[in-house]
């Protein structure tokens, strides 16, 4: 981009967030702006040697090491090892944790994890990948700070992910159908391969779905590597969290595809379009959208987006997550304190009470507190679900309506939103004709 394209395209950047009521800090955008286009020529990831972190370039830009810490502790909580020379790990955030220097009011604490495995054969690497697998989730089964809550591991013959309750994990087998799963049979075929944990942070008095995505690599004797689920995911918004797992990393990562950024681009536009469509919920369309922006070239429409990210009304899209965050830590058998859910529950109120005014706000505060009520007194079935589905509903309502209108208020990515709604309703009428 020249720097006079640059100069007049941000001119009319900041119009029309003038006009939209969103703060955009010109030397800042600029100064983005210019790091991103130089981030072009040369290798596309890089180190921090200050902090001991490494990933892409681009992705390292949004990227603050001051929550690095508490990174790391809920890391050892959620990470998979093994034996050394065996298991080779590199443990990544990725989601809004990688991006902390734009998201002010991130969501949950998601983990992404390079695994490789070296073992004679693709069996012995399976069995191996259901040993570690077992042994992490019923060694942190449960904790004074953290609570195991489901695993995803194999597939049915449709094509959907397993889930696996502690108690299935511990039994070894999982009721599917009308018959069974063997643990060490799904992990032959392990699919997407995801832990996940509600974890407290006590000085904080803040709770947090951790979630862990393990992509598992089998290196055989020869030295060839070959991803167990068929796919080697590429590494364009991740965040490494010690640099000593570098030479793991680039290990692997040599054999993602030449096209892997083309195929990362349009899986992040499914995602965009699933959201602006069947699933409706335009705060997880406008956090896609501005990864496709950022790594598609799009580096105007994506600093516009970046700067909602930090707009008093989206902190509504952190309350939104950590609704469910609550109900998790409350479940049967969870060894989170209740008073850390109080605490939470009570810093959501604030929340809503500093972002909202008027009916809005005192809609969402009475769910709420009618919410930690419900929670409180372990209500479960019919009830619970429904008071977490209606504070949420109340939510997303006010969350959707303040990315839609800021979104489309950009002619470029009204455009672009218009263009994926019309693709799935073309595609609609298609299937409703040949039917």
């Amino acid at each position: 981009m020249r720097d006079e394209d640059t100069t007049e395209g941000l001119r009319r950047l900041i119009e029309s967030a003038t006009r939209l009521g969103i703060e955009l800090d010109e030397a800042e955008t600029l100064a983005w702006l210019t790091a991103v286009a130089a981030t072009v020529d040369g290798e596309d990831w890089v180190v921090d040697a200050e902090n001991g972190t490494f990933g892409h370039r681009v992705q390292m830009l949004d990227f603050s090491p001051r929550d690095l810490a508490r990174f790391r502790a809920i890391g050892r909580i959620v990470e998979v090892t093994g034996p050394e020379g065996i298991a080779e790990s590199a443990l990544a955030l990725s989601g809004s944790a990688a991006q902390s220097k734009i998201q002010t009011f991130p969501g949950d604490a998601d983990y992404f994890q390079r695994l490789n495995l070296r073992a004679d054969t693709r069996e012995e690497a399976c069995l191996l990948l259901a040993a570690l697998l077992r042994e992490k989730v019923l060694g942190f089964a449960r904790g004074t700070n953290f609570q195991f809550l489901e695993a995803k591991l194999g597939s049915s013959p449709s094509g959907v992910p397993l889930t696996w309750k502690l108690s299935d994990v511990e039994a070894g087998v999982l009721a599917h159908g009308d018959g069974t799963v063997r643990w060490e049979d799904a992990a032959r075929n392990p699919g997407w391969v995801k832990l996940d944990w509600v974890v407290a942070d006590p000085e904080r008095h803040q709770l947090s779905n951790a979630s862990n995505v393990v992509d598992v690599t089998w290196e055989a004797p020869d030295g060839s590597i070959v991803p167990l689920d068929g796919y080697l995911d590429a590494y364009f918004q991740e965040v490494y969290l010690d640099a000593d797992a570098v030479p793991t990393f680039a290990k692997v990562v040599r054999h993602v595809t030449d096209d892997a950024l083309d195929e990362y681009v349009e899986k992040l536009e499914g995602e965009v379009r699933k959201y602006l469509t069947k699933q409706l919920n335009y705060g997880k369309a406008a956090k896609r959208m501005y990864n496709v922006f950022r790594l598609s070239g799009r580096h105007l429409d994506a600093a516009y987006v970046r700067s909602l990210f930090d707009e008093p009304t989206t902190i509504l899209y952190q309350v939104w997550s950590l609704i469910s965050t609550l109900d998790n830590a409350t479940q049967p058998g969870s060894a989170i304190p209740m008073e850390e859910v109080r605490a939470q529950a009570d810093a959501l109120v604030l929340d809503v009470v500093r972002a909202l005014d008027g009916a809005e706000e005192a809609e969402i505060v009475a769910a709420l507190l009618h919410l930690r009520q419900t929670l409180e007194s372990q209500t479960t079935g019919e009830e619970r679900t429904g008071d977490v589905s209606a504070a949420q509903a109340r939510v997303v309502n006010v969350v959707n309506t303040f990315f839609r209108d800021k979104l489309t208020g950009v002619p470029s990515i009204r455009d672009y939103i218009e263009r994926l709604q019309a693709t799935v309703e073309d595609s609609e009428a298609s299937s409703l004709s040949a039917s």
